[in-house]
């Protein structure tokens, strides 16, 4: 049976954000909690995911990320060396060259090695935290495939994703 955890980003996904969506559509899905949402530390949401993930049969296993989830999630792979299933990692924000500071350079250097696993970048031609070139740069490092979908913000409830019915249709490409 295939067990979905949601990495949410800076700040969290709240309870209209399409991360909170999905996991109260799909059966066995679960948010991977950190301990500090708005101060985040590399190497403290690294941990959380290896406690969380280290016992649960990878194989099934199927991260569906959020912005700067989907940065730790690269992170984790290349420290950890993991395989899952796949992932589906949506709005990567270009920590690099972010619009506004928010203290998130623990998570640089950006780690661009080719993920083990199907994944899937989807980005939005509008957002403010990735341009289109850096998100395509992202996908293409990292061996993932490319799903664009218009001019969607930061894809978060700010930018109108809540119920996010095409999102599980993309996640759906995974399993």
């Amino acid at each position: 049976m295939i067990k979905y955890f949601t990495l949410p980003g800076y700040g969290n996904s709240g309870p209209e954000h399409w991360q909170t969506y999905f996991e109260q559509k799909l059966d066995n899905c679960h948010r991977i909690e950190q301990d500090s949402w708005d101060k985040p530390v590399l190497e403290d949401w690294l941990t959380r995911i290896e406690e969380v993930l280290q016992h649960e049969d990878l194989s099934n296993t199927i991260l569906i990320t959020h912005s700067l989830g989907g940065i730790t999630l690269a992170h984790w792979i290349a420290k950890y060396k993991r395989t899952i299933k796949g992932a589906l990692i949506v709005a990567p924000p270009d920590i690099e060259n972010p619009h506004e500071d928010f203290g998130v350079h623990t998570f640089l250097p950006l780690p661009l090695n080719a993920l083990p696993f199907k994944s899937i970048v989807a980005y939005s031609t509008n957002d403010v935290w990735c341009a289109k070139e850096r998100a395509l740069f992202f996908a293409k490092q990292w061996g993932s495939s490319i799903v664009e979908i218009g001019e969607a913000g930061h894809v978060n409830d700010a930018a109108g994703y809540g119920a996010w019915p095409d999102g599980l249709e993309l996640l759906k490409t995974l399993v």
